[in-house]
């Protein structure tokens, strides 16, 4: 974000956000920012190398599509000492930092986006309402029908469940 001029109004912790305000949020985030890059680990991954690693490797995939090269990161949550970056790391960054707030808005606004197209092809699970949690619904869900291709395998509920069938 522009280290001069004003920070965009309502930019706040993303969790606090209702949906729409998010939305709206991550449109303004996205025109005013310097640079934004955006990375994901699929579920494969996720399973292969653990969530540590997984959230690792989205972050330099993020940083690869930043299109600029920072000279130091901020970070929310704990350190990372294997991202190979130099960064600092804000417990609760999202509430705490202007930046690192913007940044958790149009992640989760596009989290919000992809769950959204999951919960189209497999409405059971209710991704729409839980983005990815495993609320009861979501558990039992997978208990009554399976896990998809979208579930970590290594999910405890998945596991536990002997490897439901699974969806296509």
């Amino acid at each position: 974000m522009p280290p001069e001029g004003p920070a965009i109004a309502g930019v706040n912790d993303s969790k606090q956000l209702p949906a729409a305000v998010r939305t709206r949020l991550a449109g303004t985030i996205r025109e005013r920012a310097l640079a934004l890059g955006v990375g994901a680990a699929s579920v494969r991954e996720v399973d292969r190398i653990n969530i540590y690693h997984a959230t690792v490797l989205a972050m330099q995939r993020a940083l690869a599509h930043l299109g600029v090269a920072p000279d130091h990161l901020l970070i929310d949550g704990n350190p990372l000492p294997t991202l190979g970056r130099s960064h600092t790391s804000v417990v609760k960054g999202d509430s705490k930092c202007y930046a690192i707030a913007c940044a958790s808005i149009v992640a989760k606004e596009l989290r919000d986006r992809l769950m959204a197209s999951l919960a189209l092809r497999y409405p059971v699970y209710g991704w729409e309402r839980n983005a990815g949690y495993g609320t009861p619904e979501h558990i039992n869900a997978l208990g009554r029908v399976g896990a998809t291709r979208h579930h970590r395998q290594s999910y405890g509920p998945v596991v536990q469940g002997t490897l439901f069938d699974t969806l296509p």
